[in-house]
């Protein structure tokens, strides 16, 4: 099986998705671009195509002027067919975004690659923050740049959590209320725009963390565990399978299974369940959520449970057991 990621480096322990090449602390922008090949540039050229002549025997090359194709520039491998209208962020200036945030600004790079051959490129790095549950349960704050060359994906910046046990990913958002920032490709990225909207997204790790501490509080019942998973996993209204499968789970994921696994790991088989913060409490089940879809979630790679976890259907179904979480704690 091919694999979506097409290289990839990090610092520190093994990454959750155990995908990558070690690399030593605090190196240079040029030495991650280099290690996680990042060090090629996205070119474009017009698309053309052969149509028949009038004699239905000569073949003529005909532009197609709305649209371009882009391509990478050190295989030549073809990446999407986009509107001329489309604005490329390329993979080095992805990580030239964190340039003064990891020189001048405490951050550290710890992890950056390519997906889906060049399709979707990303770096993450730890922002500082840091917060403590319970006197044990360790949780770190991060920002994950990621953009995409085939439509797929905005430009987008999210702060997010990593609980430091599990290395469970978790993006901030609060009543109902993404923090990311999301620049459309069909405006051109500013990094130092994004940058001065950062104060405000990257504000809200105070206000985050005290709720988290408000999870790791409310103790749950266990009626109240099992309707919170299968509300996360059916969506409302179907509970118990009700009715037809939700966008949540409209992937082959066999619902008595994936709830089954998700209650498992609340009850004590999750990594760090059986920490103060997490056994029997609201937390402990935004834990299990977040470690199901990281860790445990069927997918045919992990590469691709990644792509899921940060980008897709998994980042969706981790938000939505917060929304949950944050719910039945309020």
């Amino acid at each position: 099986m091919a694999h979506l990621i097409e290289n990839m480096a990090y610092v520190g322990d093994t990454p959750w998705h155990e995908l990558g090449r070690q690399l030593p602390a605090k190196q240079p922008i040029e030495v991650w671009a280099r290690e996680a090949g990042m060090d090629w540039t996205i070119k474009e050229t017009p698309v053309r195509f052969m149509s028949e002549g009038a004699d239905d025997s000569l073949e003529i090359l005909q532009p197609f002027a709305d649209h371009k194709v882009l391509y990478r520039s050190d295989t030549h491998a073809p990446l999407s067919v986009v509107s001329n209208r489309y604005q490329v962020v390329q993979p080095r200036e992805v990580l030239e975004f964190y340039r003064d945030l990891t020189e001048i600004g405490g951050y550290e790079m710890e992890t950056a690659g390519v997906l889906k051959g060049g399709r979707k490129v990303w770096a993450l790095a730890r922002t500082g923050k840091q917060a403590v549950l319970k006197g044990s349960d360790t949780v770190n704050g991060y920002l994950l740049l990621a953009t995409s060359c085939d439509g797929t994906l905005a430009t987008s910046v999210t702060p997010t959590t990593v609980r430091v046990v599990c290395n469970n990913t978790l993006a901030i958002a609060l009543d109902s209320t993404s923090n990311v920032i999301r620049v459309p490709h069909s405006t051109s990225f500013d990094a130092d725009a994004v940058k001065r909207q950062l104060g405000i997204a990257i504000g809200q790790w105070d206000d985050f963390m005290y709720r988290m501490k408000i999870l790791a509080g409310r103790k749950v019942k266990s009626d109240e565990a099992l309707r919170y998973i299968e509300r996360v996993l059916y969506g409302p209204g179907e509970v118990n399978g009700a009715s037809s499968a939700s966008p949540a789970t409209a992937d082959p994921i066999p619902r008595a299974w994936a709830a089954r696994k998700a209650l498992e790991l609340y009850e004590g088989r999750g990594r760090g369940a059986e920490l103060a913060a997490a056994r029997g409490t609201t937390w402990g089940l935004l834990s299990a959520m977040t470690e199901f879809v990281d860790h445990e979630r069927r997918a045919r790679s992990r590469e691709y449970r990644l792509d899921s976890a940060w980008f897709g259907q998994g980042a969706a179904l981790k938000q939505r057991a917060l929304a949950h979480a944050l719910e039945l704690a309020a």
